[in-house]
């Protein structure tokens, strides 16, 4: 927290940040403004509520801090960019960005709000460093919608890829170097996406469709065609890295494309070898290099994936209720930054502290129960705990008396 203690204009806001991050890695069932301002001993919400909507601080530069932070600590050679977006599936139609679309999270057609992430995948952990929320159509195109929800007027329509170079952009103007970046068919299927990492000299590993085509020696082909003229001595069985259940082995095959664009360009094929089912990933490789390079930046993709679930299972990414833009940043970032601090602690243990024979390695969920047990458990006395029974309870009276306004005023 003393990193980003300067990006706040007064002590009181910066305090309360540190309350909220706590809370974010605490233990409880639910994590919003209500129940993480009991947990931290407030009288009520509204001070964490400030925090989000009104306080003066900049969640853009504390994005910046946090980014830092993760490359300051888990920093090497090997690092590699994933890219990937998450929904959370919300209701009703004002909460900014949400609209009836299709989620991951899901894995169908819902009322929900996405996000795109850039994580920053290593050997020794892995951490989101960037976030943009995805906003449809239906909202850059409704001026007073975006203003209700807090968004400046110089907000335009931009695609998942296109928020993806952008923050992969910001990443690299920072000054940071990374080889390779890689993401789902989402991005692979952009050629903008591609072009601007081309022009950078980032070697991507990016996923395509099986409709896809891609220039070969004798023409344009699908890249299920493609497969075909594949010989079956040029299959590898290789790793695409540590899984919870073991390494994941995958049949691999490599074709080299002809794109007169200056690189080496080709073409990745992944065969599950139970089920025999294809992937294939556009690559660009600045110097050549071998497979294996190739299946482990492939493998990294997973990575997205795990910091995605272990933001929202212990830091409380997805738990937000808010329905502006700067609060969604703020809550967003926070939650972020906690995240980071598990991943930066678990993998300073591992340098450290080794795990003993017959035991695994710290998590962060091990981790974030140790520091919950061990460093940040609050305890509170019953007139506490009865203050904010009668809080809630006064508040939920108020809600039913204007319910049932709304309701008369609509059937007179």
């Amino acid at each position: 927290m003393g990193r980003i203690a300067g990006r706040f204009v007064r002590v009181e806001p910066r305090l309360r940040a540190g309350r909220l991050v706590l809370g974010l890695l605490s233990d409880l069932p639910r994590k919003n403004c209500w129940t993480i301002a009991e947990w931290a001993g407030e009288a009520g919400p509204h001070g964490m509520q400030h925090l989000l909507c009104q306080a003066v601080w900049d969640a853009d530069a504390v994005r910046d801090d946090a980014r830092e932070y993760v490359v300051e600590h888990l920093h090497d050679k090997v690092a590699v960019l994933v890219v990937d977006e998450t929904g959370d599936l919300k209701k009703g139609a004002h909460t900014v960005g949400v609209q009836r679309q299709y989620t991951g999270t899901a894995g169908r057609i819902e009322n929900s709000q996405v996000a795109v992430y850039l994580v920053y995948a290593g050997e020794r952990g892995h951490a989101a460093v960037d976030r943009e929320l995805y906003l449809p159509r239906s909202w850059t195109c409704d001026p007073d919608r975006c203003r209700a929800a807090g968004l400046g007027e110089e907000t335009v329509f931009a695609t998942k890829p296109d928020l993806a170079r952008t923050m992969i952009e910001r990443f690299l103007d920072a000054g940071h170097q990374v080889g390779w970046v890689t993401g789902d068919e989402v991005y692979g299927g952009n050629p903008t996406l591609r072009l601007a990492l081309e022009e950078r000299g980032i070697g991507y590993v990016l996923a395509v469709a099986c409709s896809t085509e891609v220039p070969a020696q004798a023409g344009k082909f699908r890249t299920d065609r493609l497969v075909k003229r594949v010989p079956k001595r040029a299959w590898q069985k290789l790793s695409a890295g540590r899984g919870a259940k073991g390494h994941r082995f995958y049949d691999w095959a490599v074709i080299d494309l002809a794109d007169p664009r200056p690189g080496h360009h080709q073409l990745l094929i992944r065969r599950n070898r139970a089920t025999s089912e294809l992937a294939y990933y556009r690559c660009f490789l600045p110097q050549p290099v071998p497979l294996t390079e190739l299946v482990r930046v492939a493998g990294s993709r997973w990575r997205v994936e795990e910091t995605s679930q272990t933001e929202k299972g212990l830091a409380g990414l997805d738990e937000h209720q808010v329905r502006r833009y700067p609060s969604w940043a703020r809550w967003v970032t926070l939650a972020m930054l906690a995240h980071a601090f598990l991943a930066v602690v678990c993998a300073d243990e591992h340098a450290r502290n080794p795990a003993p024979d017959g035991l695994v390695p710290l998590s962060c969920n091990e981790i974030q129960r140790l520091f919950v047990t061990l460093v940040i458990r609050p305890v509170h006395d019953a007139a506490h705990r009865l203050g904010w029974s009668d809080w809630r309870r006064r508040h939920q009276a108020r809600s039913r008396i204007s319910h049932y306004r709304r309701q008369a005023a609509s059937q007179a």
